[in-house]
């Protein structure tokens, strides 16, 4: 009994580690990829343009919702803000 429980502790401690097991992280994950990838490109155009293709492509997808998307981007940062400080755990 013992060692099952030590094991489902440590598997609930790697499973908090992780933005993508936690659905609230994973979403603070892509605005933050969002924000990010919208102020690059205004800073360095030329890294972050439409010839990119596979992952780096990506960057350039981010950088347009948040161009095109702004208001509501900014919106759902600050909700999460909210969210992270006074409503998680």
């Amino acid at each position: 009994k013992a060692i099952f429980n030590t094991t489902r502790k440590s598997l609930k401690q790697s499973l908090k580690m992780s933005a993508f097991f936690n659905f609230d992280s994973l979403l603070v994950v892509i605005l933050l990829a969002i924000c990010t990838c919208s102020y690059l490109r205004e800073m360095w155009p030329g890294e972050i343009n439409r010839h990119k293709h596979g992952f780096r492509g990506l960057f350039r997808k981010f950088a347009v919702i948040g161009d095109r998307l702004s208001p509501y981007v900014a919106f759902s940062c600050l909700a999460m803000a909210f969210a992270t400080i006074f409503w998680r755990e």
